[in-house]
């Protein structure tokens, strides 16, 4: 018999990982924190909170599915669509040797609510600082613009880079996507270029870890859990999919700042609640 609770423990869950994973604020961060009032926190939980990252991409690849569609047929013939497939693939390959060197330690002595509000303040501070630094090098009127305004314009060398700051990542509460366009930008690419970047190349990034974590804890799952993932993966997909087409008209005409100063309050909050005991916030 179903666990109704469970179910919308799972509901909620979903609806976090989806709302959170393209914005700069940390939907792992986000995740630990919710896991931890709503007391779903345990080992089987955090298999579920990489799990259901795969409904969020889902959710990406329909928003994309032209651009994707499009170079994979022009993938055999055409040489921007090969550059642009081998850039996600550089992009790609840092966090997969990172992540299989270290992902295990960074789990076992970071996924706490005390670090993740530390990361979140850090990271706003960095936003705030990226966003005068990008302000001030990039004016239409005095004739400066980015140097990569479109994807296809970056060179092997940029996607590798990107690579390396998404790495930043694994430490709870950074942001992956706020580590890949926020360092997109300081590396000279436009909020749009870095934005849609960062969205392909989660794409490799976070089926992978799905997978890869599905597969590794399988010893903790069994049929029995398929509805909580199924429903965690739905509300996960159709958060995801209401986001992302909202932040891509959001961009268009305003910064980052908001969410820095977002992160900054709710880390603040975070830290003075469990400092003063008000909230007990679970490892």
């Amino acid at each position: 018999m179903l666990d109704t609770t469970l179910l919308i423990k799972a509901a909620i869950m979903g609806v976090v990982e989806g709302l959170t994973e393209f914005l700069p604020i940390s939907s792992t961060g986000h995740l630990i924190l919710a896991g931890a009032l709503l007391g779903f926190d345990d080992e089987k939980a955090k298999v579920f909170d990489i799990a259901i990252q795969t409904g969020a991409i889902f959710a990406v690849i329909l928003v994309y599915w032209d651009k994707i569609k499009s170079t994979l047929i022009d993938l055999p013939v055409q040489r921007q669509a090969q550059t642009f497939a081998i850039n996600i693939l550089i992009a790609f390959l840092p966090a997969v040797v990172l992540g299989l060197l270290f992902g295990k330690v960074i789990q076992t002595y970071l996924f706490t609510p005390e670090v993740v509000a530390t990361t979140f303040i850090l990271g706003g501070l960095i936003i705030l600082w990226a966003e005068r630094r990008h302000a001030a090098a990039v004016d239409p009127q005095q004739g400066t613009f980015p140097r990569v305004n479109r994807m296809d314009d970056m060179t092997a060398w940029d996607a590798l880079k990107v690579g390396l700051v998404q790495c930043l990542a694994m430490v709870p509460g950074t942001s992956r996507s706020g580590a890949t366009i926020i360092g997109g930008m300081l590396l000279g690419m436009s909020r749009k270029a870095a934005t849609d970047f960062s969205f392909f190349l989660a794409m490799p990034t976070l089926i992978g870890a799905g997978a890869y974590s599905l597969y590794k804890e399988r010893a903790l799952l069994s049929m029995a859990d398929a509805p909580l993932f199924g429903v965690g993966l739905f509300f996960s997909f159709l958060s995801a999919w209401l986001c992302v087409r909202w932040l891509l008209r959001f961009i268009s005409n305003h910064s980052f700042v908001g969410f820095a100063y977002y992160r900054i309050a709710f880390g603040i909050v975070v830290l003075a609640t469990a400092w003063s005991g008000a909230v007990t916030w679970a490892a």
